[in-house]
C-alpha cells in the first residue's frame, strides 16, 4: 500500500507556501463528536465528548493537515483528566507541526448524590468541558462545568404574607486550574451557594427539607454569583475566571443573569 501511494506521487498542497503574509490564529475542526473514556472519582465514566480542535497557521503555510486531527483523536490511549488532556494537547500540536494549538472537549457526566434526610441514593447530570491551550510557550489548562440548582427570591419573601417564587438555575464556573481540582469540588463551589442544590430521586421528607431550606437562604442572582466568586477567590488551585449565573425565572417568561470575572 505504502509502495503504491509513493507511486501516485499525490502532491501535498496544504504545506505549499502561501504568498499573502497573514498568519491564521486559529485553524482546525469543530463540532466533532467522539466517544471519551472521563477520569472522575476514581473511576473511568464512558461519556461522549463534542471535540474543538485547532493549530495556529503560520503565514507563509497554506493550509494545515485536518486529517491529523481526527488521527489524534482516534489515537487517544488512556481516560481524559485535566493532566492527561495537557499532555495529549502538547502531542497533537507536535503532530500537526505547530507552534500553539489548543483542544477543547465537552461532555454530560454523572456524580452520584444521597438525599438530604432520606439518605437515597441518585445520579445527577452535569455538563462538563475541558480545555488546553498554548499560546507564546505558555499553556494554560482550564475546567468548565454546569450546575443545575434552586434559587428563592429574597424579594419576594420580602414582600408577600405567605411563600416565595423560587425557581431552577444554572451556575456555569469556567476556570483555569492550577492544581487538582475535582469535579465534586467544582460542582461544590455552586451547589454551596445556591439557596438549595437538587437532586434526582427524593422522598418526601427530603422535598420538605429542601423547600424549608430554600426558604431560610433566599438568593437574587447576584448574591450566588459573588458568593461563588468569594469561594474561588479563597482557593489558590483556581486562576483566571468566569461565573455566569442564570436564573429561570418562576414569574417571568424571561431569565434574570449575573456574570463575574476574574
Amino acid at each position: 500500500m505504502t509502495n503504491l501511494i509513493d507511486a501516485l506521487h499525490i502532491p501535498d498542497t496544504q504545506s505549499a507556501h502561501d504568498d499573502r503574509k497573514l498568519a491564521i490564529q486559529r485553524v482546525g475542526i469543530r463540532g466533532v463528536r467522539y466517544p471519551l473514556q472521563l477520569k472522575i472519582e476514581g473511576a473511568v465514566l464512558p461519556t461522549i465528548g463534542e471535540w474543538a480542535l485547532d493549530v495556529a497557521l503560520p503565514a507563509e503555510q497554506k493550509g494545515t493537515h485536518m486529517s491529523r486531527f481526527v488521527a489524534w483523536l482516534d489515537a487517544l490511549g488512556e481516560p481524559v483528566d485535566a493532566n492527561v488532556l495537557e499532555r495529549e494537547a502538547a502531542r497533537m500540536i507536535a503532530l500537526l507541526g505547530a507552534e500553539e494549538g489548543r483542544v477543547e472537549v465537552s461532555f454530560p457526566f454523572f456524580l452520584r448524590k444521597r438525599a438530604p434526610v432520606s439518605g437515597v441514593a441518585s445520579l445527577l447530570e452535569y455538563q462538563g468541558r475541558l480545555m488546553a491551550e498554548t499560546r507564546a510557550g505558555v499553556t494554560t489548562v482550564s475546567a468548565e462545568v454546569v450546575v443545575p440548582v434552586k434559587s428563592l427570591c429574597p424579594c419576594s419573601k420580602e414582600v408577600s404574607d405567605y411563600g416565595a417564587h423560587n425557581q431552577r438555575s444554572h451556575v456555569t464556573i469556567r476556570a483555569e486550574l492550577l492544581g487538582k481540582v475535582s469535579w465534586r469540588e467544582l460542582v461544590r463551589f455552586a451547589e454551596d451557594a445556591a439557596s438549595s442544590e437538587i437532586w434526582s430521586s427524593l422522598k418526601r421528607a427530603d422535598e420538605k427539607w429542601i423547600t424549608e431550606r430554600a426558604y431560610e437562604n433566599p438568593k437574587f442572582v447576584e448574591d450566588m454569583a459573588r458568593d461563588v466568586a468569594l469561594a474561588l477567590n479563597a482557593d489558590a488551585r483556581i486562576g483566571r475566571y468566569v461565573v455566569d449565573v442564570e436564573n429561570f425565572e418562576s414569574i417571568h417568561a424571561h431569565s434574570a443573569v449575573a456574570r463575574i470575572e476574574r
